[in-house]
């Protein structure tokens, strides 16, 4: 059968992709996230083998209409009245598109192109506890699930300065745990995403690759803040336009190289996202690697955000994680 065929193409690429016993990672007390390199999914009976197959051999999988639109227009309902300051929550960051930075402040979500850490809301912040999403994230992260960074992105309409493009980048750039294969990004369209209003665009496979160093791109228009973007990668490298409608969700490793275009339309593009990570990951010390800079950037926003008081980058994010299944073991 198909399915059978399916399955022993995957034990075939993953015995292709193993690494030698002695040097697989492995906890004693976690049996079940124990991965090698070449490896990134679990067996958790939900994902097909081609799904399995797709997310080895691409570091990401699309599954439609996962979040239901009575939860989006929940969720779109609460990110308005967040941007209106009708309600507020602690630790929440908002963000202004650099074209709008300097434009007479409009208390609406029109001048606010990002909410980060939205982990204290409880409206927003239940995008991250949705089973349906849960059970997709258990197959990358294993039983004991840390919900990380949380974002609401609202995509401003490109005043013809480039500014809402997001530079190829990847995600692991901006975590101080490891190992990467026990990170994942689940990411919801809001309504229609497409190449006119700006959709994710992905390098398939390059999760398989090292943590590249990032710095902010040299582009004429300038770019937001933190967003740092991938120094030399392979612009020939073939991409997929990841194009979805309002509900589909795609899940994509912390390595896989992707951006976003400018939104050329005059509304506004919105999705949500959160970075999960098994709760069995560890911080690790970036004083001395690419990560750095980063590092640098977040230790002095959080001086101005707590009144001059130094946080580590490793606690700026240790504060921000919550569990959401399983058990708090590390992180």
């Amino acid at each position: 059968t198909e399915m059978s065929r399916a399955a022993e193409r995957l034990r075939l690429l993953i015995n292709h992709l193993d690494r030698p016993s002695d040097a697989i990672v492995s906890f004693e007390s976690h049996p079940l996230i124990c991965k090698t390199q070449g490896e990134y999914t679990l067996d958790t009976d939900l994902l097909t083998p081609e799904q399995r197959l797709s997310y080895e051999q691409n570091g990401y999988i699309l599954i439609k209409n996962l979040v239901s639109e009575e939860d989006i227009n929940r969720f779109r309902y609460t990110h308005t009245r967040l941007c209106r300051q009708e309600v507020k929550a602690p630790g929440l960051v908002t963000m202004r598109d650099l074209a709008i930075l300097k434009s007479e402040f409009v208390p609406d979500q029109r001048a606010i192109s990002k909410i980060q850490d939205f982990q204290e809301d409880p409206e927003l912040f239940r995008y991250c506890t949705l089973p349906q999403i849960l059970k997709y994230v258990e197959c990358f992260t294993g039983p004991n699930i840390m919900a990380m960074h949380t974002m609401l992105i609202n995509k401003p309409p490109d005043a013809g300065k480039k500014t809402s493009r997001h530079p190829m980048h990847q995600d692991l750039h901006y975590f101080p745990f490891r190992p990467a294969d026990w990170i994942v990004c689940a990411w919801t369209a809001m309504e229609t995403v497409n190449r006119q209003n700006g959709c994710l665009v992905v390098l398939p496979g390059t999760h398989t690759g090292t943590l590249q160093e990032h710095d902010y791109p040299e582009w004429e228009g300038g770019a937001n803040k933190m967003y740092h973007g991938v120094r030399g990668y392979d612009s020939q490298h073939p991409r997929v336009h990841l194009e979805m409608e309002k509900g589909d969700t795609v899940f994509f490793h912390p390595l896989l190289i992707h951006g976003s275009g400018m939104n050329q339309t005059q509304g506004f593009r919105k999705a949500i996202s959160c970075h999960y990570a098994s709760a069995d990951c560890y911080y690790i010390d970036v004083n001395g690697t690419t990560q750095e800079n980063i590092a640098n950037e977040v230790k002095e926003i959080t001086m101005r955000k707590y009144a001059g008081q130094e946080i580590s980058f490793q606690d700026s994010w240790a504060f921000r994680g919550r569990l959401v299944k399983g058990e708090r073991t590390s992180l």
